[in-house]
């Protein structure tokens, strides 16, 4: 038994471990890119790996039935990752690494609630207690602690982070309704979502001047840390998350494991980034956490 649980864990280490450098990348990539910029490039070299992968494991059937499969993933390519991942890199553009990351992280309060609404589960006295300590920790984030003065430095990029938790939650009820294989709905996903991405990208360069780029003469810094989040954050960690959960003996067990992401990640950000950790962002999000474990409950 014990011999059968260690491909899950190594897998399930390697997805945490990259997706905790990427708040990191988010922050570096965007003193060169604009919001826009990053999430056009870092959803192309997305889609462009995923579909190198399905054409290596799959051969000719990789892309067999592409019509039903554009189809299918139309609405969901709409939500991720264009809306979730425009709404994320502006909140980071905003936002201390720090807070918009742990911000980000309230879908893991915001699932059981779409799980009640979607799926008529019931709506317990935990579940109300959850969101309020939720929404505590949330305060005591955005406020950096400061709760007598209430003040919110950001307002806007804090509505944002936490609204990202939202747009992922009904983006994961989506998911768990399409039955195809993880890797060919991300494929097909990001092929329209990077479309989408594209048409609106024309349109607000068109009418507000905006560039995909901070800095054209640091171009390749740019691209580089695009390349670094379409593989990291978007695709491969998916995939091997997906293996993690597969060759997992108690699923429960390790897809609670991710909760340690925030954790390293913060550790990335202070090595990195040079930020200062606010003693608030570590509290709020250990409620958050503890707010997930009551509704779990």
């Amino acid at each position: 038994m014990v011999k059968k649980q260690h491909p899950s864990y190594l897998y399930a280490a390697l997805a945490i471990l990259f997706w905790s450098t990427v708040a990191s990348a988010f922050k570096i990539t965007l003193r060169y890119l604009t919001p826009l910029g990053l999430l056009f490039f870092s959803s192309c070299f997305a889609f462009i790996f995923l579909a190198v992968y399905r054409l290596v494991t799959k051969g000719k059937l990789a892309f067999s039935e592409a019509l039903p499969n554009l189809k299918m993933s139309l609405l969901a390519g709409l939500i991720n990752p264009f809306i979730y991942y425009l709404m994320l890199f502006y909140a980071y553009d905003r936002l201390p690494a720090q807070q918009a990351q742990v911000l980000n992280y309230t879908w893991a309060i915001m699932l059981p609630i779409f799980s009640m609404i979607f799926f008529r589960e019931r709506f317990r006295r935990l579940d109300f207690l959850a969101l309020v300590f939720s929404f505590f920790g949330v305060i005591l984030i955005a406020s950096k602690g400061r709760l007598a003065e209430m003040k919110i430095d950001d307002p806007v990029g804090v509505t944002i982070a936490i609204s990202t938790s939202v747009i992922w939650a009904l983006y994961w009820v989506l998911n768990l309704q399409d039955k195809r294989e993880s890797s060919e709905k991300l494929m097909y996903n990001f092929l329209i979502g990077t479309v989408f991405i594209l048409v609106y990208s024309m349109f607000v360069m068109h009418l507000q001047g905006q560039s995909w780029f901070v800095s054209p003469r640091k171009l390749w810094y740019g691209l580089t840390g695009a390349l670094y989040v379409g593989i990291f954050e978007m695709g491969l960690t998916f995939l091997i998350w997906n293996n993690a959960l597969k060759t997992a003996k108690n699923t429960a067990i390790v897809s609670n494991l991710v909760f340690i992401t925030p954790f390293v990640s913060l550790l990335f950000i202070y090595l990195i980034l040079g930020e200062t950790i606010h003693l608030a962002t570590v509290a709020g999000l250990l409620i958050i956490l503890a707010s997930n474990w009551l509704q779990n409950r």
